[in-house]
C-alpha cells in the first residue's frame, strides 16, 4: 500500500504541465537520437547536462530518462527500413526487420517494434516499482565468475544460431573478439595490435563496426551484385499488423521481456546480450514455416522478441542505479553524474531522502512509454513511405547517412577509411555466407569478458576451479554445455529414428 501511495504522489508530480513537456521533449529527442547512427543516448545526455543545470531536478531527470529509453524506440526505425542500426541494441532488429521490409512487411515490423517496446517497457516499469530493492540485492551477489559465464553463454548461443553453420558463426565471433583486443590493455595500459597507428590506441568504435558491417556492406553488396536487377524500388508495405502477426508477436514480446528484465540489473554487457539471447530463443522455438522465414523473408518474432528484450533491459537498469548507485551502462553512468551534479547520491537512502524525486521519475516511465507509443505508431505510415524511394537513390542516401554519422563520432578521417574497410569485409562475409552479427557481439563482449575472467582468476588465486565452486557459475556452465551438446544429440537421435523407419 505504501508503494501505491508513493506512486500516486509520483504521478501527481510527473503530470504537472512542465514535467509533461520535459518528458515529451526527452522522448522526441531520444527517438531522434536512436534513428541517427553514431550519437547514442549517452552522448546526447552528456551534451545536454550543462543546458539543464538550471532546470529543477525532477524535470531534468524526467527529461534524461525520456532520452534514455526513447533511443531504444528510435533505433529500430532505420534498422528495419535502411539496415542501419542507430544503436548496437538494434542490430538484431536490422537482421530480421530489414528482410521483412524488403518482402513488403515494413509496417508490421515497425508496429511490432513499437508495441513490443511499449509492452516490455511497461512490464519492466511495474517490476521497477514493486521489486527494485529485492532485484538489486540479488544482482549484487553475482561476481566476476558469473558475469564471465553469462558472456560465454551469449557467445555460444549467438554463434550457434546465427548463420547456416556453427563453424562460420564461431569464425565470425573470433574475428570480433580479435577486433575487440585492439587498443590499450585495460590493466597494463600496453598497446595491443595497433600496428603503430595512434588512432587505434582508443580501440575501434563499436557503432562504426555495426554501421560498416550492416549499412555500408548492404550498399556495396547491392552495387556489386544486385544493381543490374530490373527492380529499382523496394516493395511497398501494408502498415498494420495482421491477426497472424499479433499471434506470433505477443508470446515473443513476453519472452523478450522475461529475458531482458534480469539483465538490466547486472553490468554484463548492456542490451546486447539479452537481445541476442532473445533472438536465439525465438529462432529455436519457431516451428515449420515460421522458422523458414528467419534469415530469408524475415520473421516477425526476430523483431518482436529482441525489441522487447532491449526495452526491458533499459528500464530495469534504473534499479541498480537508484537503489545501489551502480550504473550498468554508459548512459546510466552519465545519469549518475547528473544526480551528483544536483548533490544527490543514488543508493539505499535515496528512496528515503529523495522519495518525491524517485517516485516522480518512476511515474514518468509509465507516461513516457505511452508518449512513445503515441509518437511512434502514427508515424509508421510515414516511415514506410521511405520505401517508395528508388533503390539507387535510397542506397546513396544510406551511404551519406552512414558516412556523416561515422565522421561525427570523433571527427576523424581515419574512421571513414576504417568504415569503408569494414564495409568491404562485410561484403566478403555476406558473399561467402558468414554471419556478421557475431563480429559485433565479440567486439562488445570480448573486452568485458576478458576483464571478468581476469578478476575471476584473481579471486580464485590463479585456479580455474573458482568457476565450479560457485553455484550460479556452475549452473551457467551446465547451460552452456547443454547449448553446445543437446542440439547435436537430438539431431543424431532424429537421424537414427529416420534410418530405423526407413529400414
Amino acid at each position: 500500500m505504501d508503494v501505491l501511495n508513493a506512486l500516486l504522489q509520483g504521478f501527481a508530480s510527473a503530470l504537472s504541465v512542465s514535467n509533461l513537456l520535459w518528458c515529451l521533449a526527452g522522448c522526441a529527442l531520444g527517438t531522434a537520437v536512436g534513428v541517427l547512427p553514431g550519437i547514442g543516448p549517452a552522448v546526447a545526455v552528456a551534451m545536454l547536462l550543462p543546458i539543464t543545470a538550471k532546470v529543477e531536478i525532477t524535470a531534468s531527470m524526467i527529461f534524461f530518462a525520456g532520452i534514455y529509453y526513447g533511443a531504444m524506440y528510435g533505433g529500430s526505425t532505420t534498422s528495419i527500413l535502411l539496415n542501419t542500426p542507430g544503436e548496437t541494441a538494434s542490430m538484431i532488429t536490422a537482421m530480421e526487420g530489414n528482410k521483412m521490409a524488403k518482402s513488403g512487411r515494413a509496417g508490421a515490423a515497425l508496429a511490432t517494434s513499437a508495441i513490443g517496446s511499449f509492452v516490455a517497457g511497461t512490464i519492466a516499469t511495474v517490476l521497477v516499482t514493486l521489486f527494485a530493492p529485492v532485484v538489486a540485492d540479488f544482482a549484487v551477489k553475482l561476481g566476476p565468475p558469473e558475469y564471465f559465464m553469462l558472456m560465454v553463454l551469449a557467445f555460444t548461443t549467438v554463434s550457434a544460431v546465427l548463420g547456416k553453420s556453427t563453424l562460420r558463426g564461431m569464425t565470425a565471433l573470433f574475428a570480433g573478439l580479435g577486433l575487440g583486443l585492439i587498443g590499450l590493455d585495460q590493466i597494463s595500459a600496453q598497446a595491443r595490435y595497433t600496428l603503430g597507428v595512434p588512432e587505434l590506441l582508443d580501440g575501434i568504435e563499436i557503432v562504426l563496426v555495426a554501421v560498416g558491417l550492416f549499412a555500408v556492406a548492404e550498399v556495396l553488396y547491392y552495387a556489386l551484385y544486385e544493381g543490374r536487377e530490373a527492380e529499382t524500388q523496394n516493395h511497398m508495405s501494408r502498415v498494420h499488423m495482421s491477426a497472424r502477426d499479433w499471434k506470433r508477436s505477443v508470446p515473443a514480446w513476453l519472452r523478450g521481456t522475461a529475458i531482458g528484465a534480469p539483465f538490466g540489473c547486472i553490468p554484463a554487457g548492456g542490451t546486447e546480450i539479452p537481445t541476442f539471447l532473445s533472438y536465439a530463443a525465438e529462432k529455436k522455438m519457431a516451428k515449420g514455416a515460421d522458422q523458414a522465414e528467419f534469415g530469408k523473408q524475415g520473421a516477425i518474432e526476430g523483431v518482436a522478441g529482441p525489441e522487447a528484450a532491449n526495452n526491458a533491459t533499459v528500464t530495469m537498469a534504473l534499479i541498480p542505479l537508484l537503489t545501489l548507485g551502480i550504473p550498468t551502462s554508459n548512459t546510466t553512468a552519465i545519469l549518475l553524474g547528473a544526480f551528483q551534479n544536483y548533490g544527490i547520491q543514488p543508493g539505499p537512502q535515496l528512496f528515503t531522502n529523495s522519495a518525491a524525486l524517485v517516485w516522480a521519475l518512476i511515474a514518468s516511465l509509465y507516461i513516457g512509454n505511452v508518449m512513445l507509443l503515441i509518437l511512434n505508431l502514427p508515424m509508421v505510415g510515414m516511415w514506410v513511405k521511405l520505401l517508395k524511394i528508388p533503390k539507387p537513390q535510397l542506397y546513396a542516401g544510406i551511404l551519406i547517412f552512414a558516412t556523416v554519422g561515422a565522421y561525427g563520432m570523433r571527427q576523424s578521417a581515419f574512421d571513414l577509411v576504417l568504415l569503408w574497410g569494414i564495409g568491404l569485409l562485410g561484403v566478403l562475409m555476406r558473399r561467402f555466407d558468414f554471419p556478421t552479427a557475431p563480429v559485433v557481439v565479440g567486439m562488445i563482449l570480448g573486452p568485458l569478458a576478458e576483464a571478468q575472467l581476469r578478476n575471476a582468476v584473481s579471486i580464485g588465486e590463479g585456479s580455474a576451479m573458482v568457476f565450479l565452486q560457485r553455484p550460479m557459475s556452475l549452473a551457467l556452465i551446465i547451460v552452456v554445455l547443454c547449448v553446445l551438446v543437446l542440439p547435436r544429440v537430438m539431431r543424431a537421435v532424429a537421424l537414427r529414428k529416420v534410418a530405423a523407419n526407413a529400414g
